[in-house]
Protein backbone atom coordinates (compact mmCIF):
# COMPACT_ATOMS: atom_id res chain seq x y z
CA UNK A 1 0.00 0.00 0.00
CA UNK A 2 1.94 3.76 -1.26
CA UNK A 3 1.44 6.56 1.08
CA UNK A 4 -0.52 7.94 -1.84
CA UNK A 5 -3.28 5.85 -2.22
CA UNK A 6 -6.77 7.39 -2.91
CA UNK A 7 -7.98 4.73 -0.91
CA UNK A 8 -6.47 5.56 2.49
CA UNK A 9 -9.18 5.34 5.17
CA UNK A 10 -7.95 7.87 7.52
CA UNK A 11 -7.71 10.51 4.41
CA UNK A 12 -10.79 9.74 3.28
CA UNK A 13 -12.47 10.80 6.98
CA UNK A 14 -10.25 13.84 6.95
CA UNK A 15 -10.98 15.19 3.45
CA UNK A 16 -7.61 14.83 2.97
CA UNK A 17 -7.17 14.80 -1.10
CA UNK A 18 -3.85 14.46 -2.73
CA UNK A 19 -1.64 17.49 -2.45
CA UNK A 20 -3.74 18.88 0.81
CA UNK A 21 -2.37 20.76 3.47
CA UNK A 22 -3.72 17.84 5.65
CA UNK A 23 -2.77 15.61 3.23
CA UNK A 24 0.73 16.97 3.26
CA UNK A 25 0.42 16.58 7.23
CA UNK A 26 0.08 12.82 7.41
CA UNK A 27 2.68 12.32 5.02
CA UNK A 28 5.74 13.83 7.46
CA UNK A 29 5.36 10.26 9.07
CA UNK A 30 4.50 8.31 5.84
CA UNK A 31 5.50 4.81 7.44
CA UNK A 32 2.81 5.28 9.56
CA UNK A 33 0.24 6.43 7.16
CA UNK A 34 0.93 3.31 5.06
CA UNK A 35 1.16 0.79 8.53
CA UNK A 36 -1.83 2.03 9.63
CA UNK A 37 -3.93 1.18 6.29
CA UNK A 38 -2.26 -2.20 6.06
CA UNK A 39 -3.69 -3.20 9.50
CA UNK A 40 -7.04 -1.90 8.06
CA UNK A 41 -6.95 -3.61 5.21
CA UNK A 42 -5.51 -7.07 7.09
CA UNK A 43 -8.69 -6.97 9.47
CA UNK A 44 -11.51 -6.05 6.68
CA UNK A 45 -10.04 -8.73 4.20
CA UNK A 46 -13.33 -10.74 2.91
CA UNK A 47 -10.99 -13.95 3.24
CA UNK A 48 -10.56 -13.79 6.50
CA UNK A 49 -12.18 -16.63 8.61
CA UNK A 50 -13.58 -16.39 12.01
CA UNK A 51 -15.45 -13.36 11.75
CA UNK A 52 -18.19 -12.85 8.97
CA UNK A 53 -16.90 -9.50 7.28
CA UNK A 54 -20.54 -8.18 8.62
CA UNK A 55 -19.90 -8.75 11.76
CA UNK A 56 -16.24 -7.18 11.46
CA UNK A 57 -18.37 -4.30 10.13
CA UNK A 58 -20.99 -4.05 12.81
CA UNK A 59 -18.21 -3.88 15.57
CA UNK A 60 -16.38 -1.00 14.10
CA UNK A 61 -19.21 1.22 13.08
CA UNK A 62 -20.05 0.65 17.28
CA UNK A 63 -16.65 1.64 17.96
CA UNK A 64 -16.55 4.56 16.26
CA UNK A 65 -20.22 5.51 16.70
CA UNK A 66 -19.45 5.23 20.54
CA UNK A 67 -16.29 7.24 20.15
CA UNK A 68 -17.94 10.21 18.61
CA UNK A 69 -16.19 9.91 15.42
CA UNK A 70 -18.63 10.62 12.94
CA UNK A 71 -16.69 10.12 9.78
CA UNK A 72 -15.84 6.85 10.54
CA UNK A 73 -19.07 5.75 11.89
CA UNK A 74 -20.34 6.77 8.16
CA UNK A 75 -17.77 4.85 6.65
CA UNK A 76 -18.18 1.98 8.32
CA UNK A 77 -22.08 2.37 8.30
CA UNK A 78 -21.93 2.85 4.83
CA UNK A 79 -19.84 -0.28 4.37
CA UNK A 80 -21.75 -2.69 6.31
CA UNK A 81 -24.82 -1.31 4.01
CA UNK A 82 -22.78 -2.11 0.68
CA UNK A 83 -21.79 -5.43 2.33
CA UNK A 84 -25.74 -6.55 3.07
CA UNK A 85 -26.64 -5.36 -0.27
CA UNK A 86 -23.61 -6.65 -2.52
CA UNK A 87 -24.77 -9.96 -4.69
CA UNK A 88 -20.52 -10.28 -3.85
CA UNK A 89 -20.88 -11.01 -0.64
CA UNK A 90 -23.93 -13.30 -0.54
CA UNK A 91 -21.52 -15.99 0.92
CA UNK A 92 -20.91 -13.65 3.68
CA UNK A 93 -24.21 -12.51 4.01
CA UNK A 94 -25.42 -15.86 4.73
CA UNK A 95 -22.92 -16.95 7.10
CA UNK A 96 -24.22 -13.82 8.91
CA UNK A 97 -27.73 -14.80 8.43
CA UNK A 98 -27.75 -18.30 9.47
CA UNK A 99 -25.43 -17.09 12.71
CA UNK A 100 -28.33 -14.76 13.54
CA UNK A 101 -31.27 -16.69 13.84
CA UNK A 102 -32.08 -18.49 17.47
CA UNK A 103 -30.55 -18.09 20.77
CA UNK A 104 -27.55 -18.24 19.97
CA UNK A 105 -26.95 -16.26 17.33
CA UNK A 106 -28.46 -13.61 19.10
CA UNK A 107 -25.78 -14.42 22.54
CA UNK A 108 -23.07 -14.17 19.54
CA UNK A 109 -24.06 -10.80 18.72
CA UNK A 110 -24.51 -9.83 22.28
CA UNK A 111 -20.97 -10.70 23.03
CA UNK A 112 -19.40 -8.85 20.10
CA UNK A 113 -20.93 -5.81 19.86
CA UNK A 114 -21.23 -5.65 23.91
CA UNK A 115 -17.48 -6.23 24.10
CA UNK A 116 -17.02 -3.63 21.22
CA UNK A 117 -19.04 -0.96 23.02
CA UNK A 118 -17.37 -1.29 26.52
CA UNK A 119 -13.88 -1.36 25.03
CA UNK A 120 -15.02 1.90 23.00
CA UNK A 121 -16.29 3.48 26.20
CA UNK A 122 -15.05 2.32 29.24
CA UNK A 123 -11.84 -0.01 28.38
CA UNK A 124 -10.50 -0.42 31.75
CA UNK A 125 -14.04 -2.31 32.57
CA UNK A 126 -14.27 -5.17 29.82
CA UNK A 127 -12.63 -7.44 31.82
CA UNK A 128 -11.52 -11.65 32.06
CA UNK A 129 -15.81 -12.63 32.20
CA UNK A 130 -16.52 -11.05 29.28
CA UNK A 131 -13.61 -11.55 26.92
CA UNK A 132 -14.43 -15.35 28.22
CA UNK A 133 -17.96 -14.91 26.98
CA UNK A 134 -17.18 -14.33 23.56
CA UNK A 135 -15.59 -18.11 23.06
CA UNK A 136 -18.91 -19.60 25.19
CA UNK A 137 -20.42 -17.62 22.26
CA UNK A 138 -19.06 -20.14 19.76
CA UNK A 139 -16.45 -17.29 18.68
CA UNK A 140 -13.40 -19.31 18.67
CA UNK A 141 -9.80 -17.71 19.95
CA UNK A 142 -8.70 -16.81 16.48
CA UNK A 143 -11.50 -14.58 15.95
CA UNK A 144 -11.50 -13.18 18.92
CA UNK A 145 -7.51 -11.79 18.60
CA UNK A 146 -8.91 -10.66 15.14
CA UNK A 147 -11.98 -8.67 17.47
CA UNK A 148 -9.83 -7.40 20.17
CA UNK A 149 -7.47 -5.84 16.85
CA UNK A 150 -10.30 -4.34 15.01
CA UNK A 151 -11.67 -2.50 18.25
CA UNK A 152 -7.96 -1.45 19.28
CA UNK A 153 -7.51 -0.47 15.49
CA UNK A 154 -10.54 1.63 15.46
CA UNK A 155 -10.01 3.57 18.59
CA UNK A 156 -6.53 4.16 17.01
CA UNK A 157 -8.20 5.47 14.00
CA UNK A 158 -10.76 8.01 15.80
CA UNK A 159 -8.27 9.32 17.94
CA UNK A 160 -5.77 9.83 14.70
CA UNK A 161 -8.70 11.60 12.68
CA UNK A 162 -9.77 13.87 15.46
CA UNK A 163 -6.10 14.46 16.31
CA UNK A 164 -5.09 15.71 13.13
CA UNK A 165 -8.37 17.72 12.37
CA UNK A 166 -7.89 19.90 15.12
CA UNK A 167 -4.19 20.26 14.29
CA UNK A 168 -4.59 21.30 10.17
CA UNK A 169 -7.42 23.24 11.29
CA UNK A 170 -5.25 24.85 13.96
CA UNK A 171 -2.72 25.44 11.70
CA UNK A 172 -5.18 28.06 10.01
CA UNK A 173 -5.05 30.52 12.67
CA UNK A 174 -2.61 32.05 14.65
CA UNK A 175 -1.85 30.41 17.96
CA UNK A 176 -3.95 31.84 21.08
CA UNK A 177 -2.68 32.40 24.84
CA UNK A 178 -4.26 29.28 26.58
CA UNK A 179 -6.08 29.60 29.23
CA UNK A 180 -4.08 29.48 32.63
CA UNK A 181 -4.61 25.56 33.98
CA UNK A 182 -3.93 24.91 37.78
CA UNK A 183 -0.57 24.15 39.06
CA UNK A 184 0.65 20.61 39.19
CA UNK A 185 1.33 20.36 43.18
CA UNK A 186 4.99 20.65 43.60
CA UNK A 187 6.83 17.31 44.39
CA UNK A 188 9.39 17.92 47.13
CA UNK A 189 12.89 15.52 45.65
CA UNK A 190 12.94 14.22 49.47
CA UNK A 191 9.24 12.73 48.87
CA UNK A 192 10.30 11.01 45.44
CA UNK A 193 11.45 7.48 45.28
CA UNK A 194 15.70 7.63 44.87
CA UNK A 195 17.22 6.73 41.29
CA UNK A 196 16.54 2.73 40.62
CA UNK A 197 13.44 2.44 42.99
CA UNK A 198 9.90 2.18 41.32
CA UNK A 199 7.15 4.84 41.61
CA UNK A 200 4.26 3.39 43.11
CA UNK A 201 1.18 5.86 43.33
CA UNK A 202 -2.62 5.69 43.18
CA UNK A 203 -2.40 1.75 42.43
CA UNK A 204 -0.11 2.69 39.20
CA UNK A 205 3.80 1.80 39.74
CA UNK A 206 6.96 2.12 37.29
CA UNK A 207 7.93 -1.45 38.43
CA UNK A 208 8.71 -4.10 35.47
CA UNK A 209 5.70 -6.38 34.92
CA UNK A 210 4.43 -9.15 33.65
CA UNK A 211 1.47 -9.99 31.69
CA UNK A 212 -0.39 -13.53 31.87
CA UNK A 213 -2.94 -13.72 29.12
CA UNK A 214 -6.59 -14.76 29.80
CA UNK A 215 -6.63 -16.55 26.34
CA UNK A 216 -4.75 -19.65 24.97
CA UNK A 217 -0.97 -18.49 23.90
CA UNK A 218 0.19 -19.67 20.42
CA UNK A 219 3.12 -22.40 21.72
CA UNK A 220 6.55 -21.39 19.98
CA UNK A 221 7.06 -24.40 18.90
CA UNK A 222 4.03 -24.46 16.66
CA UNK A 223 4.69 -21.34 14.94
CA UNK A 224 4.48 -21.44 11.45
CA UNK A 225 7.67 -19.91 9.59
CA UNK A 226 5.66 -16.39 8.94
CA UNK A 227 4.48 -16.40 12.40
CA UNK A 228 8.01 -16.50 13.43
CA UNK A 229 9.49 -13.80 11.23
CA UNK A 230 6.35 -11.61 12.68
CA UNK A 231 7.56 -12.85 16.17
CA UNK A 232 11.18 -11.38 15.47
CA UNK A 233 10.62 -8.26 14.04
CA UNK A 234 7.73 -7.35 16.28
CA UNK A 235 10.01 -7.48 19.59
CA UNK A 236 13.34 -8.62 21.16
CA UNK A 237 11.02 -10.80 23.86
CA UNK A 238 7.80 -11.72 21.30
CA UNK A 239 8.64 -15.21 21.14
CA UNK A 240 8.32 -16.15 24.97
CA UNK A 241 5.91 -13.30 25.15
CA UNK A 242 1.95 -14.11 26.57
CA UNK A 243 0.75 -10.80 24.57
CA UNK A 244 2.76 -11.91 21.37
CA UNK A 245 2.01 -15.18 21.43
CA UNK A 246 -1.56 -14.43 21.65
CA UNK A 247 -1.92 -11.73 19.12
CA UNK A 248 0.58 -14.05 16.53
CA UNK A 249 -2.59 -16.03 16.08
CA UNK A 250 -3.24 -13.52 13.53
CA UNK A 251 0.31 -12.45 12.48
CA UNK A 252 -0.45 -10.57 8.99
CA UNK A 253 -2.78 -7.88 11.63
CA UNK A 254 -0.11 -8.43 14.57
CA UNK A 255 2.63 -7.72 11.22
CA UNK A 256 1.10 -4.15 10.77
CA UNK A 257 0.19 -3.03 13.80
CA UNK A 258 4.08 -3.75 15.41
CA UNK A 259 4.92 -1.71 11.80
CA UNK A 260 2.80 1.34 12.92
CA UNK A 261 4.20 1.43 16.73
CA UNK A 262 7.51 1.18 16.02
CA UNK A 263 7.20 4.21 13.25
CA UNK A 264 5.24 5.71 16.03
CA UNK A 265 7.62 5.61 18.83
CA UNK A 266 10.72 5.04 17.01
CA UNK A 267 11.00 7.57 14.48
CA UNK A 268 13.87 9.78 14.22
CA UNK A 269 13.40 13.52 14.02
CA UNK A 270 10.39 15.26 15.75
CA UNK A 271 8.96 15.05 19.58
CA UNK A 272 11.76 13.33 21.89
CA UNK A 273 11.72 10.01 22.93
CA UNK A 274 11.06 11.21 26.59
CA UNK A 275 7.76 13.15 25.47
CA UNK A 276 6.50 10.37 23.24
CA UNK A 277 6.78 7.74 26.67
CA UNK A 278 4.80 10.99 28.93
CA UNK A 279 2.61 10.97 26.19
CA UNK A 280 2.19 7.02 26.36
CA UNK A 281 2.61 6.94 29.88
CA UNK A 282 -1.08 9.59 30.67
CA UNK A 283 -2.72 7.71 28.16
CA UNK A 284 -2.69 4.67 29.59
CA UNK A 285 -3.03 6.28 33.01
CA UNK A 286 -6.02 7.76 31.91
CA UNK A 287 -7.34 4.29 30.45
CA UNK A 288 -6.13 2.51 33.37
CA UNK A 289 -3.80 0.16 31.84
CA UNK A 290 -1.71 -0.61 34.70
CA UNK A 291 0.78 -2.34 32.65
CA UNK A 292 1.15 -0.32 29.99
CA UNK A 293 1.71 2.81 32.01
CA UNK A 294 4.31 0.93 34.09
CA UNK A 295 6.61 0.27 30.78
CA UNK A 296 6.40 3.47 29.66
CA UNK A 297 7.01 5.39 32.99
CA UNK A 298 10.21 3.65 33.78
CA UNK A 299 11.05 4.57 30.32
CA UNK A 300 10.56 7.97 30.65
CA UNK A 301 12.75 7.69 34.21
CA UNK A 302 15.82 6.43 31.92
CA UNK A 303 15.35 8.55 29.04
CA UNK A 304 14.64 11.71 31.33
CA UNK A 305 16.62 10.58 33.99
CA UNK A 306 14.07 11.86 36.40
CA UNK A 307 10.65 10.58 37.93
CA UNK A 308 8.65 13.95 39.08
CA UNK A 309 6.31 14.22 36.48
CA UNK A 310 5.55 10.68 36.75
CA UNK A 311 4.37 11.11 40.32
CA UNK A 312 2.04 13.88 38.98
CA UNK A 313 0.51 11.57 36.24
CA UNK A 314 0.06 9.48 38.94
CA UNK A 315 -1.50 11.02 41.21
CA UNK A 316 -3.20 13.81 39.15
CA UNK A 317 -3.05 13.75 35.80
CA UNK A 318 -5.59 16.71 35.12
CA UNK A 319 -2.71 19.05 36.74
CA UNK A 320 0.17 17.41 35.93
CA UNK A 321 3.16 19.00 34.23
CA UNK A 322 6.81 20.39 35.80
CA UNK A 323 6.79 22.57 32.42
CA UNK A 324 4.42 23.90 30.42
CA UNK A 325 5.93 21.69 27.34
CA UNK A 326 5.21 19.11 29.81
CA UNK A 327 1.59 20.03 30.61
CA UNK A 328 0.66 20.66 27.17
CA UNK A 329 1.82 17.32 26.69
CA UNK A 330 -0.25 15.70 29.41
CA UNK A 331 -3.59 17.62 29.16
CA UNK A 332 -3.77 17.21 25.21
CA UNK A 333 -3.68 13.20 25.82
CA UNK A 334 -5.80 13.54 28.60
CA UNK A 335 -8.52 15.28 26.01
CA UNK A 336 -7.48 13.11 23.05
CA UNK A 337 -7.75 9.81 24.84
CA UNK A 338 -11.22 10.59 27.21
CA UNK A 339 -13.28 12.58 24.63
CA UNK A 340 -11.98 12.23 21.39
CA UNK A 341 -15.16 13.92 19.77
CA UNK A 342 -15.30 16.84 21.23
CA UNK A 343 -10.96 17.48 20.80
CA UNK A 344 -10.73 20.28 18.60
CA UNK A 345 -8.36 22.81 17.97
CA UNK A 346 -8.35 24.85 21.52
CA UNK A 347 -6.78 21.67 22.96
CA UNK A 348 -3.63 22.29 21.25
CA UNK A 349 -3.36 25.65 21.56
CA UNK A 350 -1.20 25.11 25.15
CA UNK A 351 0.99 22.96 23.25
CA UNK A 352 1.57 25.28 20.05
CA UNK A 353 2.01 28.22 23.19
CA UNK A 354 4.79 25.98 24.69
CA UNK A 355 6.54 25.82 21.39
CA UNK A 356 5.83 22.02 20.06
CA UNK A 357 6.39 22.23 15.72
CA UNK A 358 4.54 20.50 13.50
CA UNK A 359 5.94 17.38 13.14
CA UNK A 360 6.19 17.67 17.57
CA UNK A 361 2.47 17.87 17.28
CA UNK A 362 2.08 14.98 15.41
CA UNK A 363 3.90 12.83 16.89
CA UNK A 364 2.29 13.63 20.26
CA UNK A 365 -0.67 12.99 18.41
CA UNK A 366 0.15 9.60 16.96
CA UNK A 367 1.74 8.22 20.15
CA UNK A 368 -1.81 8.94 22.21
CA UNK A 369 -3.57 7.22 19.21
CA UNK A 370 -1.83 4.10 19.06
CA UNK A 371 -1.70 3.44 23.05
CA UNK A 372 -5.32 3.87 22.78
CA UNK A 373 -5.33 0.81 20.48
CA UNK A 374 -2.18 -0.76 22.97
CA UNK A 375 -4.03 -0.51 26.30
CA UNK A 376 -7.61 -1.92 24.36
CA UNK A 377 -5.58 -4.69 23.92
CA UNK A 378 -3.64 -5.42 27.73
CA UNK A 379 -6.26 -4.69 29.74
CA UNK A 380 -8.77 -6.78 27.86
CA UNK A 381 -6.54 -10.39 26.60
CA UNK A 382 -5.12 -10.66 29.99
CA UNK A 383 -3.68 -8.81 33.05
CA UNK A 384 -0.45 -7.72 34.57
CA UNK A 385 1.40 -9.46 37.33
CA UNK A 386 4.83 -8.87 39.36
CA UNK A 387 7.52 -10.71 39.86
CA UNK A 388 5.94 -12.91 42.47
CA UNK A 389 2.74 -13.82 40.24
CA UNK A 390 0.21 -11.68 42.17
CA UNK A 391 -1.85 -9.20 40.02
CA UNK A 392 -0.78 -6.00 39.57
CA UNK A 393 -4.49 -4.05 39.18
CA UNK A 394 -4.91 -0.46 39.90
CA UNK A 395 -7.71 1.33 41.94
CA UNK A 396 -10.85 1.61 40.19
Amino acid sequence: MSSTSPDDLLDLALGATDGSARHRLRRQRARVVDASQAAHEAIFDVALPGLAIDERLEAAWVVAQASGCEALARHYREALAAVASSSGAAQAAGAVAAAGHGAAGRARREALLGFARTLAERPQEAGRDRLLALPAAGIDVDAVVTLAQLIGLVAFQVRGVAGLAAMSDALQVPAATPEAAPGAPFVHPAHLPPPGEPVRVAGFTSEPLDWKAWLPVLPFAQATDYQRAVLEASHPTASSSDYYLTLVRQPRILEQRSAAFNAIMYAPGGLSRAERELASTATSRINGCVYCAAVHALRFEQLAGRNDIIVQVFEDPESAGTTPRERAIVQASVALTRDPGRFGPGHLAAARQAGLSDIEILDMIHAIAIFAWANRLMLNLGEPVRADGSRAESAR
